[in-house]
């Protein structure tokens, strides 16, 4: 996540969870693995879910019904109903990679109506696109917010 080393970047075995101060605000971030083996421990982390991070492998274009099936039936889950969506299309400087459209689409973004949505480029291993992706976090949560 922000500020480590690209190098010791790999795919997430397991769940981290991390709290990161982000323009004044504490986010408090779990990264949960993609794996088969741990989906169905995800339901698991979504008590007080404001936003959903959904990162699809922008090069791999075999598995994006597999991801439009695992998000679809998310985002019918109760306890997200509240959340937005970010969709980060990483592996965005690959050449060859999916577009932000072939990705919306394979996705059936445009098909959501229950979660407000959004869907940026982003690397991982070159940080692109990373605080931009926390900063639409933060704004959407901002304008969110119910202040007593």
């Amino acid at each position: 996540m922000m500020n480590e080393d690209v190098n010791s970047v790999s795919p997430t075995l397991g769940f981290i969870i991390k709290t990161i101060e982000y323009d004044g605000y504490k986010l408090n971030i779990w990264d949960v693995g993609g794996q088969k083996t741990l989906r169905t421990y995800w339901k698991n982390y979504f008590e007080k879910t404001d936003t959903l991070i959904w990162v699809v492998d922008a090069t791999d274009r075999e598995r994006i019904d597999d991801c439009r099936g695992e998000l679809a039936g998310l985002l019918q889950e109760e306890r997200l109903s509240g959340a937005s969506l970010l969709v980060l299309k990483n592996k965005s400087d690959v050449p060859g990679a999916m577009s932000e459209d072939e990705v919306g689409e394979g996705l059936q973004l445009e098909a959501i109506r229950t979660h407000a949505w959004h869907i940026m480029s982003c690397s991982a291993m070159t940080g692109m696109n990373l605080d931009e992706g926390l900063e639409w976090v933060v704004r959407d949560a901002r304008a969110r917010l119910f202040l007593y």
